[in-house]
Parts: structure tokens; sequence; C-alpha cells
């Protein structure tokens, strides 16, 4: 098992995400390049309130970011004994859509599993900069397959478990979402379960991330996707404030 760096995953959000810090620190330059320039109210208000966006931005999502990403329980993992619980993990499907950077973590904690790694990147789909610089950085695996998010190279009725973490969000619509599931539960043997971490569209994820939160989607729209594909919420419980795991069975 690889050991995360104590900065890792605030620093990986910064050089996927860097135009809107670079721009949040231009922001902050001007300003204060304007205040010195100007005695104008108006000016100074405007500059303030600019400036004071941009800091809240940059203080804000990083400490955030560093906080669910480097500090908490997240990869850490031992949230996953409660989602597991009573359940075989033998056979494993983990999904992503272009970025992967747990699926050998996690097949070392579970080294007697069959484990079957799927990428469902499309760039006409996942058009955003950020995955692209994602998966540049880090390409998928050797063993990883490329598979469409509505049909899968996996038998039917042949795992026990499926992962989705932080991932599936990159499914813009809910029919996307509701056949990314549909294709989990068919992958799926009774009593398998989908094992779904998500930061949600609510307002602690608001406060951190601003506009940024339209990115994420509500608990609704995800409960609304798996019940449309025959699966059922089984279990839910949060890791840190702004990340939600979503435990769904196929019974």
């Amino acid at each position: 098992m690889n050991e995360r760096g104590k900065w890792q995953g605030m620093w990986t959000i910064v050089r996927f995400n860097w135009p809107f810090y670079l721009v949040a620190v231009l922001v902050l330059s001007f300003g204060v390049w304007g205040a010195l320039a100007s005695d104008s109210p108006w000016v100074l208000g405007a500059l303030g309130v600019a400036m004071a966006g941009a800091l809240y931005f940059l203080i804000g999502s990083l400490a955030v970011s560093h906080q669910v990403y480097d500090r908490s329980d997240l990869y850490r993992w031992k949230w996953l004994s409660r989602a597991l619980s009573g359940v075989d993990t033998q056979r494993i499907i983990f999904c992503h859509s272009g970025f992967d950077e747990t699926s050998q973590d996690l097949q070392a904690r579970h080294p007697g599993a069959e484990w079957v790694v799927l990428d469902h990147y499309d760039p006409v789909l996942m058009s955003e900069a950020s995955i692209r610089r994602a998966r540049k950085r880090f390409p998928p695996t050797a063993a990883t397959q490329a598979a469409a998010y509505d049909q899968w190279p996996v038998a039917s009725a042949s795992a026990d478990v499926v992962f989705g973490l932080l991932a599936i969000h990159e499914l813009r619509t809910e029919a996307e979402r509701s056949a990314w599931f549909r294709e989990a539960r068919r992958c799926l043997r009774t009593g398998g379960r989908v094992v779904l971490a998500e930061h949600t569209r609510d307002l602690a994820n608001l406060i951190a991330f601003g506009p940024g939160f339209l990115h994420f989607h509500s608990r609704a729209s995800w409960q609304r996707c798996w019940q449309q594909a025959g699966l059922h919420g089984m279990n839910e419980f949060n890791v840190t404030p702004w990340v939600r795991v979503f435990v769904i069975t196929h019974s």
C-alpha cells in the first residue's frame, strides 16, 4: 500500500484545477494594486468585495480539500468495514471516470479478491479540462479496462461489490447515472452491494466550494437514479461533513 503524503490530496486538487486558483490569486493581486492606486470609495468597495470572494475561495476550498482528502478517514478506509459489513468481498468491480488513485490501495487491502477495474472516461461526455489534466498525470493502470458507463465487459450476476468513489458524478445527467446503476445491478449477484462515495449538492459543500458545488448532485437525485435501476438504499453516512457514502443493495 502506498503511503499518502500529508498534503497530497489538497495539492492534487490544485494541480487539476489550477486556473481557478490562478484567477483568485490575480484578483487578490489586482485588488491590492487597485486599492493602493485609488481613493474612490466605490472602487475600493468593489475591490474589497472581489478580494474577499477570492480570499474566501482560496482559504475555504483549500482548507476543506485538505481536511477531506488528507486528514479525514476517507483514504484511511476505516469506514469500509461499515459499508461492507455482512457482504462477501471475493469479486469486486471498481469504477472510475478517468482518474484512479485508489484502486491499487484497495486491492492491496483485499488481496484475495478478484478485481475488475473499469474506466468510464469519455472525452465527449467528460470534457472538463481538470479531468484531462488528471488523466494525463495519472494514466490508467495496465489492468484497467475501458468500458462505457452503460455497457460493462462483465458477466451478469458475477460480482459481490461495485465501488464508485468520487467518480460517478462525472456522469452529468440522471439518465446516464441511472444507466450506470442498471449495469451495476446486472453485474451484482443477489445481495451484492454498490458502495458510492460522493460530495453532494448541499449546504456544507456550498459553503466550502461556492458555485462549484453545482458540479455535485443532490442526495435526492442519486436516490432517484438507483431506484430507477431497481436498487435499494441500505445505509448511508458521512465521512466528513462534505462526503457522503451510500450503501446500495441488489436484493
